[in-house]
């Protein structure tokens, strides 16, 4: 019987499966012994002996066009095949881990992807060698390790090649020097996955019987939701302070203008906390205007002038790309990905053909290699002139929690500048391949350098300032403009010490401390990164999944808890308290780092994990309450029986339902009428519905018959140029603004400002 070394693992053959039973158990169920596997008494995978002539290496990639780019590459005597991601997984309908004996899975193969693991083992067969050229990251190491499994190859050979960017060069590269499987990494992903099983298939029963059926619970999904509700319960319990700000306009002789704010009484940070004493105080500011005697006149104390230097942010990482893509393009994390995947992966680009854009997108690295910083300096002299060249290359410091594995995301050529690939990339994707490409060449290009100018003007016992800036040097700015920019200041003019200044207006300002804001995707995304929560993989999914289960809803780009996400947070920090929190989630991230560097055990993290997990759960189960959401009455009745039809919270969010529930069992989806006539068909109103995403939009209510719709709220209004239906839009920074909703009227750009005052 052949041995062959693979790591605490059970497998269970299934691929040769006739017919989908979820009862039969499959043949060839091995056990573990001493860190091996007995492999099934069947024949094992051979290659042929002797091979074809016209036998070739095969090279297997995860996605279809990934191995579309690479075989051109490689030419006639390579293969190229996807495993279109994983072909094992942990079994659907079962546990699939043994906790008695280390924790052990059991690994099945996947039902539907039974062909193309049939397809990949013919072709393993009559190949010379093959080559494992899974992503660069502790989920393609994974993926690799089971395809050594299903082509009965030794993870310790030299099997699996790595490359981070999809290039002729880079592709070359990585075949030159192939490396056994790294199977710290593997662990380290297994860990992950048995973590995310054992809190999924232990936690989420709990509240399918104790809330309601179909929820889910995650290690790190709960977190983030936790994270969201607590928020929320900062802002309700927020009590708003008052305070008061003193604006002034100053001129002097020659007609020169300071627009001023007050800053100091007495030598001390100016606080004014009421009404009143803003009012004194501009009163006493305002001395000319009342004939006050005996006033010494308001005059300049100090000018102050210094230059400052601005330097440019690192290239993106999977985490500031995700920001910076909801702050300036509005992309979602999970449309970022899967766009910066398909760059990733590659495009045609006219005569230089497939080439894949930029480099790997999943990272928390700001390194770049050295060739491509001094491509970068060669191209800034080349097309800004030296004086946007630093003196010599930026080297940005990576943070103690990243792995540091790849490098930062990245163009693969700057000579593939956005204009020259416009014609062959969508919208978005240009948008966002503009973005890293400007992000890169921005972080190797010199600093913003600006002249800050203050004045300060005494009156009596106050201190007002007038402050502004200009810009010397643009540096990098001329290409890219970050999130920090500075805050837009006019420049003052040159004025001396000593000038006497004539107060012209006063204006108090009364203003309320803020609560603090809600959760959007970007800080959310940075927060979970700044508490090390998740890796670059896990953020779109988080973000994905916490709205799936309707734990939380978006709102004007902001994450709102629903009523199930409160309930469900509330119970996880009574009963798992330890296990549910971002301290304990955070630290198990680091065990799993240390795992994949060696400095400890798959077994080892897992069991510290459940020896915490296990009595909570344990507790849980016998204490939990079972929790009814009360049914809230709607003000409908229902058509079938005629009983009042109530307010019901399921996994899929709240519905209605009729009250003489279960003898009458009418369920309606909520639908949210605008009272607004359908300007296509006129009979309709306008309805709030939401598309397969989650996406908001709104259509009418006579629909099919009518297919009328609109992806930003409608308002009862007409435009005034073309007659069509009027839109609003609301803006995180500035007023609500309408807009025609015909895209050929003018006012379709010029929008009209809702509520100025």
């Amino acid at each position: 019987m052949l041995e062959v070394p693979i790591k605490r693992t059970i497998i269970i053959d299934d691929t040769k499966k006739k017919k989908r039973s979820r009862k039969k158990k499959a043949d060839g169920e091995k056990m573990v012994i001493h860190g091996t596997v007995n492999l099934p008494k069947k024949e094992p995978l051979k290659k042929m002996d002797p091979l074809p002539k016209n036998a070739k290496n095969l090279v297997i990639v995860e996605s279809p066009a990934k191995a579309k780019t690479i075989e051109k590459f490689l030419g006639s005597s390579y293969k190229v095949l996807a495993s279109r991601g994983h072909l094992r997984d942990l079994p659907r309908n079962q546990f699939g881990v043994n906790i008695e004996e280390g924790f052990s899975p059991t690994y099945t193969n996947m039902w539907d992807k039974r062909k193309l693991i049939e397809e990949l083992q013919n072709e393993y067969v009559r190949s010379k060698k093959v080559y494992l050229a899974t992503d660069p990251d502790r989920e393609g190491e994974a993926i690799s390790w089971h395809l050594a499994h299903l082509l009965n190859v030794d993870p310790h050979e030299k099997c699996r090649i790595m490359f981070h960017e999809i290039t002729k060069k880079a592709v070359l590269a990585g075949l030159e020097d192939p490396e056994p499987i790294n199977l710290q990494k593997v662990d380290a992903q297994q860990a992950r996955r048995v973590l995310d099983r054992i809190v999924g298939y232990k936690l989420s029963p709990l509240l399918w019987k104790k809330v309601c059926k179909g929820l889910s619970a995650g290690r790190v999904q709960s977190v983030a939701v936790r994270l969201i509700c607590e928020r929320e319960e900062e802002i309700k319990a927020f009590i708003p302070e008052e305070y008061w700000t003193i604006g002034g306009i100053y001129k002097t002789a020659d007609g020169l203008d300071l627009t001023t704010e007050l800053t100091k009484i007495d030598g001390k940070k100016a606080t004014i906390d009421d009404g009143d004493t803003a009012n004194r105080i501009a009163a006493d500011l305002q001395w000319e205007q009342q004939g006050v005697e005996g006033h010494a006149a308001d005059v300049i104390t100090k000018v102050e002038k210094r230059k400052r230097k601005r330097q440019p942010q690192p290239p993106f990482t999977t985490s500031t790309m995700q920001q910076e893509c909801v702050s300036k393009l509005n992309f979602g994390a999970k449309k970022t990905m899967m766009l910066a995947q398909q760059l990733y992966e590659g495009l045609d680009i006219g005569e230089q053909g497939h080439v894949g854009l930029i480099t790997y997108m999943r990272t928390d690295s700001t390194r770049i290699n050295d060739d491509m910083i001094q491509s970068a300096r060669e191209f800034v002299t080349a097309n800004y002139g030296a004086e946007y060249l630093p003196p010599s290359p930026r080297v940005y410091k990576t943070k103690q929690t990243s792995q540091d594995a790849h490098e930062a995301i990245r163009p693969t050529s700057l000579e593939l500048t956005p204009h020259m690939v416009a014609p062959f990339l969508s919208r978005d994707q240009l948008r966002l391949y503009t973005l890293i490409w400007n992000r890169f060449l921005a972080s190797q290009m010199e600093s913003v350098e600006t002249e800050h100018m203050a004045i300060l003007i005494e009156s009596g016992p106050y201190e007002l300032k007038a402050a502004g800036y200009k810009v010397v040097f643009k540096g990098f700015t001329e290409l890219y403009e970050d999130a920090k920019k500075d805050k837009t200041l006019s420049e003052l003019p040159h004025i001396e010490t000593d000038t006497i200044v004539h107060n012209q207006s006063v204006t108090p300002t009364q203003h309320f401390t803020q609560p603090p804001a809600r959760y959007t995707e970007a800080s959310l995304i940075k927060t979970l990164e700044e508490k090390g929560i998740g890796r670059p993989s896990t953020y779109a999914p988080i973000m994905d999944t916490i709205q799936n289960r309707n734990y939380v809803e978006k709102k004007d780009k902001q994450f709102i808890p629903t009523e199930l996400g409160v309930i469900i947070v509330d119970l996880l920090k009574k009963y798992f308290e330890q296990i549910i929190n971002v301290g304990f989630t955070a630290h198990m991230e680091e065990e799993l780092d240390d795992i994949e560097q060696g400095k400890d055990t798959y077994a080892h993290v897992l069991q510290e994990f459940y020896d915490v997990f296990k009595p909570e759960m344990d507790t849980a189960e016998a204490n939990m309450e079972k929790i009814t959401i009360a049914g809230e009455d709607s003000g409908q009745v229902c058509e079938l029986c005629g009983a009042p039809m109530v307010y019901k919270f399921g996994r899929f969010g709240k519905f209605l339902a009729c009250s003489n529930f279960p003898e009458c069992r009418n369920t309606k989806a909520i639908v949210e009428d605008l009272g607004i006539p359908c300007p296509k068909c006129g009979k309709g109103t306008l309805i709030k519905r939401k598309s397969k995403r989650g996406r908001v939009f709104y259509g009418c209510s006579e629909y099919p018959a009518c297919d009328f719709v609109l992806w930003n709220e409608p308002v009862n209004k007409k435009c005034e140029k073309c007659g069509s239906i009027m839109i609003i839009k609301h803006y995180k920074k500035g007023p609500d603004k309408l807009f025609c909703s015909n895209p050929e009227c003018e006012n379709h750009k010029n929008g009209e400002i809702v509520n100025e005052e």
